[in-house]
């Protein structure tokens, strides 16, 4: 919002009017975060009993406060974060890939199990940011303005940096086009996110395993040769897949707004 909220829409916010959509009320709120002038109209717009209230929980909050404990130490908070939780998926997904440069050097004959586990690699590690048995303030960080979809997209690059570079080496290693195991691996990536907003990320991330593995990862092995979706003129294919599910999220971003849309 590059604009002021007007006093009426200010008092429609405030008064939890049903004419207005998810899409304003995140922009009234990421507005207001920012502009005092309009966080003083709120207050006013606040009926006498809301605002009575809220001094008497504003208070209560800062005794008890002040009759607490001491903050924790810097150390401590950092080892209960999301980003500390989520590194065993981290060492999951790169055990994953590095099993299969070794299984691969191991069975030379068999199809390249490098390039059928890139798809899949980061989907665990996908899931385990978004979800509230790794992230101790999910309920905070899933309603507040700024939440939702960007910060699902922040955790998922911070994940892909992570995995894309093993895959990188793993590829190099083996002798395979980029193309083959990096479009893969951001397609399964942003399909994850699409069908999140709908089912939840993890369910999304498991789901999609299972289908690549029971459709594609079993067969291969069994049958002793790569699928069409691997071969070398595959790329153009995953180029629009990936493109489309982007797409997709991007429009589908209120998905992600509401309180555990993608969450588990």
């Amino acid at each position: 919002m590059t604009t002021h909220p007007t006093p009426a829409l200010i008092s429609r916010y405030a008064a939890g009017a049903d004419g207005v959509d998810d899409a304003t009320v995140w922009a009234v709120e990421a507005h207001l975060e920012s502009c005092a002038t309009c966080r003083s109209r709120l207050t006013d717009a606040v009926d006498p009993g809301t605002r009575d209230l809220l001094d008497r929980v504003a208070d209560g909050i800062a005794t008890g406060i002040a009759a607490g404990p001491a903050p924790a130490p810097r150390r401590r908070l950092r080892r209960t974060g999301v980003a500390v939780r989520v590194l065993p998926w981290l060492a999951v997904a790169a055990g994953l890939v590095v099993a299969a440069v070794v299984f691969e050097r191991m069975f030379a004959s068999l199809p390249s199990l490098v390039l059928l586990v890139a798809p899949v690699a980061p989907l665990l590690p996908v899931a385990a940011v978004w979800s509230r048995r790794t992230d101790p303030a999910w309920e905070l960080l899933a309603t507040v303005p700024r939440g939702g979809l960007w910060l699902l997209l922040r955790r998922t690059l911070a994940v892909l940096a992570a995995v894309v570079p093993v895959l990188a080496v793993a590829g190099w290693w083996t002798g395979h086009s980029p193309a083959l195991w990096l479009l893969p691996c951001l397609a399964f990536t942003a399909g994850s996110l699409a069908l999140g907003g709908l089912v939840r990320v993890d369910r999304a991330a498991v789901a999609l395993t299972a289908v690549w593995s029971g459709a594609v990862v079993v067969p291969s092995l069994s049958g002793e040769e790569l699928p069409v979706v691997l071969s070398d003129g595959s790329w153009p294919g995953w180029v629009a897949v990936t493109v489309a599910l982007v797409a997709v999220v991007i429009v589908r971003a209120a998905d992600h707004r509401r309180l555990g849309a993608g969450r588990t």
